[in-house]
């Protein structure tokens, strides 16, 4: 995934301190301990996703989302509800997309939206079975080749992070905690090469390493994460297929997307277009027609 980069102009100077919160929707797996490849099956994610939110203010977000859960849960209509169960450790101690009920989701989105311009949201998206083509031929070339999950996660921060985005004197990231150690430092590392793919490509440094002081995190510690965990389930549920329980037709959603979209600094998708992916922004909105072509049908599950 080389040349990841795009050539906006940079966007107007944030303030002194950039606040990011990052996130990933999917999972970087391609193959069964087997050998087999498994991407697109049950279990198995089709699509990649890393995403980071800039937040104008953390602490009034947080407070807003704690707020938020709290009177969710003094609310007789959720009374017994199963995710609102401590023991469960769901909506009753954070919000998390994949997890809450509907009328939960409405309420979490609706604040995002009225938020407005303090919150500002970019992802990375890789389509894994393209990945898996590129992966096979390299098999092909070299028998003694082996996947490597973490090269992933260096192609898509550094396409996430090299970016001219605001600028800031620091930038302070949080990370969702995700698996081993090696793997939460794997995001590290490739932030800090970022940050030097950055200043090759654009002649300037955004400050060096000590610019982007580095913390992982869990959701339920730090709430922004929550947040972020929301604008990235509503890009999974534009890309992802599900098949509705009823008619078992084949579905991608958009309306979570939509509504979040004016607060959506760009999309790119590095497996869709030209060799450099296509960028998604207000002057060029990600829809299901442009992305996935006007001709896509719903298909019935075969019985």
């Amino acid at each position: 995934m080389s040349d990841l980069f795009d050539n906006a102009r940079p966007e107007p100077s944030s303030p002194q301190v950039q606040w990011l919160f990052v996130d990933e929707a999917g999972d970087p797996t391609l193959f069964h301990s087997s050998g087999k490849p498994i991407v697109n099956t049950p279990g198995c994610s089709r699509f990649f996703i890393i995403g980071k939110l800039e937040v104008e203010d953390p602490d009034s977000l947080s407070q807003a989302l704690t707020a938020l859960r709290q009177e969710l849960l003094a609310d007789p209509y959720f009374a017994g509800v199963e995710s609102f169960r401590p023991d469960r450790e769901k909506t009753a101690v954070l919000f998390h997309a994949k997890d809450d009920l509907p009328e939960v989701r409405y309420r979490v989105f609706n604040l995002l939206r009225f938020a407005g311009k303090t919150l500002r949201f970019h992802a990375v998206v890789c389509d894994k079975l393209a990945l898996l083509d590129r992966e096979t031929q390299q098999r092909q070339q070299n028998p003694r080749y082996r996947y490597q999950p973490d090269s992933i996660y260096d192609g898509l921060i550094r396409s996430l992070f090299a970016k001219l985005h605001r600028l800031a004197d620091r930038y302070e990231v949080c990370i969702a905690k995700r698996g081993s150690k090696d793997r939460n430092h794997a995001l590290q590392s490739a932030i800090e090469h970022a940050e030097q793919d950055f200043e090759q490509r654009f002649g300037f440094s955004r400050g060096g390493k000590d610019a982007w002081p580095i913390t992982i995190s869990s959701p339920q510690k730090t709430v922004c994460l929550q947040a972020a965990d929301y604008f990235l389930w509503a890009v999974q549920r534009f890309y992802e297929v599900r098949r509705h329980p009823q008619t078992s037709e084949e579905i991608r959603e958009d309306r979570f997307l939509n509504m979040l979209w004016p607060q959506i600094g760009e999309i790119h998708d590095l497996d869709c277009g030209g060799a450099h992916g296509t960028f998604f922004t207000a002057q060029r909105p990600l829809t299901l027609e442009d992305r996935f072509g006007s001709r896509q049908k719903r298909k019935k599950k075969k019985l």
